[in-house]
């Protein structure tokens, strides 16, 4: 309690300091710079879009939230895991897939990308759409973009976005809900993303993350499909080690560029074509073994969504654990 206090404190301190001239985003020179820019770029009303900024503040809430924590626990498959793959998400999965069968198979069918690997990814991002978010995205991008200097130039090129989209869309900007990072809807895009790849899938002639299903899933199958998912080529296989890998095989990166003939000579074996071309992925738990998987560009492709290759094995084998439960 202490110390959540404390950051709440700090956080407060630090936005009073960073604007110690105005109460609201209207009154903060880099904003107003940001909203003529609009103006001549895109086409905005400076003046408008400064008038819905008054009507936001700083949120020291976000800024509290998307911070690294100051002493960082160490990475564990073991702690992350069960955070995904347990029975309600498992159940909640098989549910998720019965209810909107023909959509799913559609998308599936369209995209190319395994029904179970859209509900499982929509099942890690907002367990099938109930928890989607209570910020407002406006004031938690308007507070990353002005606020948070590390990643200023991102969180102002999605607030970009974010305006883009609410007037191509139709939607009051201080209406919509979702993370505190901005994302949006039941598989949590972000602006740009959702611009960029999200789908009608329902036909009704405009994209609605947040209320249509159908939307959702076509989205996700198109945002794997369009970041080069390979239609039935396999994600992931385990991999049995005689030894610890050297560094520099983990360390390759997340892309696959290594040969399973070549990891198989040097103790790393799986039940693979040698020729295939794959990355190591580790899974390392504090005080126990690590788990060594071999990666495919499949795995990769997830990873596009959220760069973590906790987060896709966890898609991963969450869409193992629906598919193998669902009822024949």
């Amino acid at each position: 309690m202490r110390n959540t206090l404390a950051a709440l404190i700090a956080c407060a301190s630090l936005l009073a300091h960073a604007s110690p001239d105005y109460a609201s985003f209207a009154g903060d020179p880099e904003v107003i710079a940001f909203a003529r820019d609009l103006e001549q770029r895109e086409g905005f009303s400076a003046d408008d879009l400064l008038a819905q900024f008054a009507r936001i503040r700083p949120n020291a809430k976000v800024l509290q939230l998307i911070k690294p924590p100051a002493s960082p626990l160490q990475r564990s498959w073991e702690r992350y895991r069960p955070r995904f793959i347990n029975d309600r998400r498992i159940d909640g999965g098989v549910r998720f897939w019965q209810e909107n069968r023909a959509a799913l198979a559609r998308a599936g069918t369209t995209f190319g990308v395994p029904v179970e690997v859209i509900v499982a990814i929509i099942g890690v991002e907002t367990e099938y759409g109930g928890n989607t978010g209570t910020f407002g995205v406006f004031e938690a991008l308007a507070t990353l973009a002005f606020h948070y200097p590390r990643r200023a130039d991102f969180f102002r090129t999605e607030l970009e976005q974010f305006l883009l989209l609410a007037r191509e869309n139709g939607m009051n900007p201080l209406a919509v809900r979702g993370s505190f990072a901005g994302a949006i809807g039941i598989p949590q895009f972000m602006p740009g993303s959702q611009r960029r790849y999200a789908v009608d899938f329902d036909g009704d002639q405009r994209v609605d993350l947040s209320g249509s299903v159908e939307d959702a899933v076509g989205s996700v199958a198109r945002f794997l499909e369009q970041h080069g998912w390979q239609a039935g080529q396999p994600v992931a296989v385990r991999a049995r080690v005689s030894a610890d890998p050297e560094p520099a095989l983990v360390e390759a990166g997340i892309r696959p560029t290594l040969r399973a003939g070549d990891l198989a000579r040097q103790g790393i074996v799986a039940d693979i074509d040698p020729d295939a071309v794959v990355t190591l992925v580790d899974l390392v738990s504090p005080g126990r073994p690590t788990e060594y998987w071999l990666g495919f560009e499949n795995f990769y492709v997830i990873t596009r969504y959220n760069r973590s290759s906790f987060y896709a094995m966890s898609v991963f084998q969450l869409a193992e654990a629906i598919r193998a439960r669902l009822p024949r």
